[in-house]
C-alpha cells in the first residue's frame, strides 16, 4: 500500500470565507499515483473546516447566513469561551457544524464524486495562517 501526505497552507482575506480547494486536492491525488483507495482531507485548526457540497455562490450566501442565525459572532459576550480574551467562540460552533474532514475513494485514479460535489475549506476566524491535511492511501 502506498500513501501520500501533503499540508494546504490557507490564509483568507476575510473572517468568513469558503475556498473551493479541490483542483489541489486532484494534483496531489493524481502526484501519488495511487490509483484506487482512500483521499482524506481534514481542517487541522478548530475554528474552520472541510466539507463537501456544491459550489454555487447562492448556496455559499445561504451557509453564511444559516451559520450566523445558529452562532452569531456578535455579541461577543454571549459566549463564555470569549471570557478567555478570545473572539471567536462562534467559529468553533460554527466548525463543529459544518464538520472536521472529509474522505473520498478513489476510484481509476480520480476522486470519486456524485453529481456537483467539490471539496471546500471553510475558514470561521479568518486572517490568519491555516493548515489542511491530505493523506491518500492506497494502491
Amino acid at each position: 500500500m502506498k500513501s501520500k501526505t501533503e499540508y494546504l497552507l490557507l490564509n483568507t482575506t476575510s473572517r468568513f470565507q469558503l475556498v473551493n480547494i479541490t483542483p489541489q486536492i486532484e494534483k496531489i491525488l493524481q502526484a501519488s499515483e495511487i490509483k484506487e483507495g482512500l483521499c482524506l482531507v481534514n481542517s487541522m485548526h478548530i475554528s474552520s473546516s472541510v466539507f463537501i457540497n456544491d459550489d454555487e455562490m447562492g448556496l455559499h450566501r445561504d451557509f453564511y447566513k444559516w451559520l450566523e442565525k445558529l452562532a452569531p459572532h456578535e455579541p461577543l459576550e454571549q459566549y463564555s469561551h470569549n471570557d478567555t480574551g478570545e473572539e471567536n467562540a462562534d467559529a468553533h460552533l460554527k466548525r463543529q457544524i459544518m464538520g472536521r474532514e472529509v474522505v473520498i475513494a478513489v476510484t481509476n485514479g480520480k476522486l470519486d464524486f456524485g453529481p456537483w460535489e467539490q471539496i471546500f475549506y471553510g475558514e470561521f476566524d479568518g486572517m490568519r495562517n491555516k493548515r489542511v491535511l491530505v493523506k491518500i492511501i492506497g494502491e
